[in-house]
């Protein structure tokens, strides 16, 4: 029981952090928000998917991939699929010249369903193609980059390029896709309405619900041997090696775990925000996303999750307020965190957090001469005297002659 409760929940100080973090998405920001707002804070939390990832990935495991973006297309797409399918039935594209099939394609002269949609009419095939074909793909890069030891920078550029591949490649198959525009007018699931305040008040608890689920899973993966180890290749990948571990299957396996996080972070986008296009796949955005870790920090789960909210509270408050200055504005709040907070949040509350805690249990402070007294040797204790040669204890050369 113990040790699933320092694995789950991180012991004392990491059950707190969940509670608090549980009460304000639960409960302070259900309360205190309309539905507009509380909408945004979901949209912000399905981009914590992608964050809470690359802390394994990246954090630990010291792997920086530039190109989550593309797991989180790739699920938000699957979901996308889906929608659009159930939204194009017969009756509500009646009016189109080919009935039954996506808009965009009757706009692009398709008069047949293509084959690699057919499988997506059933919702049990696409919760399993959200979580399998990032997996996959994600399985297929780490194998042929880290099996030939190719990391550091050349794997962050080699993902980079894949986001950039994909993006092109969604844009260049409109028919398919939907193109630059992607696939939006997305309407009900399973014929439940998902534009209604009720549907997207549900979908926030669900996606808060997933998202404290991958947490905890991250914490218990941190916290078995297979933590220790992806610290351990992070700082000293070779003596590992020589240790016999296989490096490569283990850098696989945290990289496939943060494109599955990303992939339910972009089917939850898709169902809240009710589209799904190009733009969340490339370079920009994946790069955005590490931000979003950085500014948290990135050797914190929940501090990835508090980095995702207040980088994306800036970008609405900024663009809302100053929508002129509102980039140059978030470009400062980016500087300013590397500069004085290099840890993100979750370093300046290891730095901060301590000294509040004490204050608030009334521990006195240390003053600089109690903490710089040198602490005096114990006394040794006296060893009795003996007679030894003939000598009586205590007594002088001269009477012992």
């Amino acid at each position: 029981m113990n040790a699933a409760y320092e694995k789950l929940l991180g012991g004392r100080s990491g059950a707190l952090g969940l509670l608090v973090m549980a009460a304000l998405l639960l409960v302070v920001f259900p309360l205190t928000m309309d539905m507009f707002r509380l909408n945004l804070v979901g949209k912000y939390l399905s981009y914590a998917f992608v964050a809470v990832g690359l802390v394994l990935c990246w954090g630990y495991g010291g792997i920086l991939s530039l190109g989550q973006g593309v797991f989180f297309g790739l699920g938000g797409y699957c979901m996308a699929m889906f929608l659009k399918l159930e939204a194009s039935d017969p009756i509500s594209t009646k009016i189109q010249s080919t009935p039954g099939i996506p808009d965009f394609m009757d706009w692009n002269q398709i008069t047949a369903l293509p084959a690699m949609w057919e499988p997506f009419h059933s919702f049990a095939f696409t919760v399993f193609a959200v979580l399998a074909v990032p997996t996959v793909l994600a399985m297929l890069i780490g194998m042929a980059m880290f099996k030939r030891r190719v990391g550091d920078v050349y794997f962050s550029i080699v993902t980079q390029a894949i986001a950039a591949i994909l993006s092109i490649l969604i844009i260049g198959q409109q028919g398919l896709t939907g193109g630059v525009n992607g696939i939006t007018d997305l309407k009900t699931l399973m014929g439940w309405d998902i534009r209604t305040d009720h549907a997207k008040l549900v979908l926030y608890f669900v996606n808060a619900g997933l998202l404290f689920g991958c947490i905890l899973f991250g914490r218990y993966v941190l916290g078995s041997k297979l933590g220790r180890l992806l610290v351990a290749m992070r700082d000293k990948e070779e003596r590992v090696r020589f240790s016999g571990y296989d490096v490569a299957s283990f850098k696989v396996f945290v990289f496939c775990v943060a494109a599955m996080f990303s992939a339910i972070g972009g089917a939850m986008f898709t169902l809240q925000v009710g589209f799904m296009s190009p733009s969340f796949v490339g370079i920009v955005p994946s790069i955005e996303m590490v931000i979003f870790a950085a500014v948290g920090g990135r050797m914190s789960l929940l501090g990835a999750v508090y980095g995702t909210l207040l980088v994306n509270f800036g970008k609405t408050y900024f663009s809302e307020t100053f929508p002129e200055l509102w980039l140059f504005l978030m470009g400062g709040l980016f500087i300013a965190v590397v500069m004085y907070f290099p840890n993100g949040l979750a370093g300046l509350w290891q730095t901060q957090g301590k000294r509040l805690m004490d204050k608030l249990r009334g521990e006195p402070k240390k003053t600089a001469l109690a903490a710089t007294e040198p602490v005096k040797p114990a006394s040794r204790p006296s060893i009795p005297e003996t007679k030894r040669d003939g000598i009586e204890p205590g007594a002088t050369l001269e009477a012992s002659k």
